[in-house]
């Protein structure tokens, strides 16, 4: 009796639990982004409409819908001609700030390479022999490198994102040798996977994910009767 109920307790907490995690995680997503724009849309909205709210209440929602129409507006006025020019002369003055130069134009490559449909980006999970010979860790190749860092070490070499474990957003460039790497059967999500749980969640189970999303083929049930036949 006392396992059949450690049983239910442990089963239980297997299904609860990442439904409360990917809710907190959700619901602090969306306060953040809605905290952004909330306050003021929620003021200049009850101040035009006169509604009976005070100044500490908020209307939940109007941050994010403010948010997202501030972004469509922006993509399409920077997708105009006059739009354009003037997105060429806000970076230009931009990138001649010291320091600030530095940063923007740093984060604006690396959203435009992400953002931007690059195939280049993140192409594939591999494996490298890391942090010495003999042992080996998921990265996610970049891109071919080429220009003064091939030319220093004399090598055909690709740039390697290293994420860190459990939070993939972090981690290290490796330029490798191109004869050093190990391309793997993995697609990127079944690689972050691996990464986010620490390796928890292993390669077999992957695989056997994938063949368990393919239903078993259909045999037609040989009556009784017809075996005689």
């Amino acid at each position: 009796m006392w396992r059949k109920i450690k049983l239910n307790l442990v089963t239980g907490i297997l299904v609860l639990l990442p439904l409360y995690l990917t809710f907190v995680i959700l619901a602090k997503l969306f306060l953040f982004i809605d905290g952004i724009f909330n306050r003021i849309a929620t003021r200049a909205l009850v101040t035009a409409l006169k509604l009976p709210l005070s100044e500490d209440q908020v209307i939940y929602g109007l941050g994010t819908i403010i948010l997202i129409i501030l972004i469509f507006l922006t993509g399409w006025i920077a997708r105009n001609y006059f739009g354009r020019k003037i997105l060429n002369w806000f970076n230009y003055q931009l990138d001649h700030i010291p320091v600030v130069s530095a940063v923007y134009k740093t984060l604006r490559q690396i959203a435009e390479a992400i953002f931007s449909g690059k195939k280049e980006a993140f192409q594939k999970p591999v494996l490298i022999q890391y942090p010495r010979e003999g042992l080996y860790t998921i990265a996610f190749m970049t891109r071919n490198t080429g220009g003064r860092i091939e030319k220093a070490i004399n090598q055909e070499c690709i740039s390697i994102f290293l994420p860190s474990t459990p939070n993939p957003t972090t981690g290290f460039l490796i330029f490798v040798p191109k004869s050093q790497v190990i391309d793997l059967d993995f697609t990127t999500e079944e690689a972050m996977k691996l990464i986010i749980s620490g390796g928890v969640i292993t390669s077999e189970e992957l695989l056997s994910s994938k063949s368990t999303d393919t239903p078993p083929p259909v045999t037609p049930e040989t009556n009784p009767s017809d075996e005689g036949a």
